[in-house]
């Protein structure tokens, strides 16, 4: 596997596979590796002739009082973890090559991006858009993975590649793949980490609340009356704040008040021991 640092150093490689007539798979993360990133990479692998994975702990999409400089950096263990999966190049710029001096440019994704995280973390995805745009610009890769678990996320990075033409991908090559979770059902996250074992353990109240809200709505419950009790119980059971928990549908993430007749996403977000953590689950009509 290459560890490439510098911009010229990531184009002669690409341009070296393209000349050869491989396919390139982009795989974007901020590090801290857990199995949710290395199933993305293994889908990569059956996917293109070649894997590259990026690690960039962005600071543009962390607000002021955010968690940037105790975001965990474990660049070494990653790195192994990358080889013993067989990626075939790590990108790994530092700030100053992906933000350089009098850097004043900020791609905004309306629409997708005006709630949710976006409400609750302004600027967010003004950063996201932006570090995802520029990699797409330096690897530019036939196809690009994202976890579900942002369904947010991947919704913006969507909207963002159809609507400046990003054809090196495009928006039908933005791969979203299924959330990975613990055996409790808790979605794999870096942030995890940040909790104790009693957090933790309260933790897996998350899912399991989702699930049980998702049988009442599909089971006939008022939409609102099955959310407020969801928020409840993540309140009673050691989550200090809830920041949303909305059925939206899965396309436009637009709220709705009612079980549709197409794909939706619950979706939440919410707080436990100081730590944020989201996840999303597919309601209604699958697709």
């Amino acid at each position: 596997m290459q560890s490439i640092h510098r911009l010229d150093l990531l184009r002669t490689s690409i341009e070296a596979w393209r000349d050869g007539g491989e396919t390139i798979a982009l795989v974007p993360t901020m590090g801290a590796l857990h199995e949710g990133h290395l199933t993305l990479v293994r889908e990569a692998r059956t996917k293109a002739d070649r894997v590259v994975v990026s690690i960039f702990v962005n600071p543009t999409q962390f607000g002021p009082n955010e968690d940037l400089d105790a975001y965990p950096r474990t660049m070494e263990a990653d790195a192994k973890l990358l080889e013993a999966e067989g990626v075939d190049a790590l990108w790994a710029p530092d700030a100053g090559t992906m933000y350089p001096d009098g850097f004043s440019t900020s791609i905004a994704v309306d629409g997708v991006s005006a709630d949710f995280c976006g409400a609750s973390r302004p600027g967010h995805f003004a950063g996201v858009a932006t570090v995802v745009c520029k990699l797409f610009n330096q690897v530019q890769p036939d196809i690009a993975l994202f976890g579900e678990k942002d369904w947010q996320q991947l919704a913006v990075i969507r909207r963002m590649a159809r609507d400046l033409d990003l054809t090196l991908p495009d928006a039908d090559s933005i791969h979203g793949v299924p959330t990975v979770r613990e055996a409790d059902g808790l979605a794999l996250s870096s942030r995890n980490r940040y909790l104790d074992e009693t957090a933790r353990r309260q933790a897996a109240a998350l899912p399991a609340a989702m699930r049980e809200a998702i049988g009442k709505i599909e089971g006939g419950t008022p939409v609102a009356d099955a959310l407020a009790e969801l928020e409840a119980t993540l309140l009673e059971g050691g989550f200090t704040r809830v920041d949303y928990a909305a059925l939206a549908d899965a396309a436009s993430l637009q709220r709705i008040d009612a079980l549709p007749d197409r794909p939706a996403r619950l979706l939440v977000a919410a707080h436990i021991q100081g730590t944020r953590l989201i996840d999303n689950m597919p309601v209604g009509p699958r697709r």
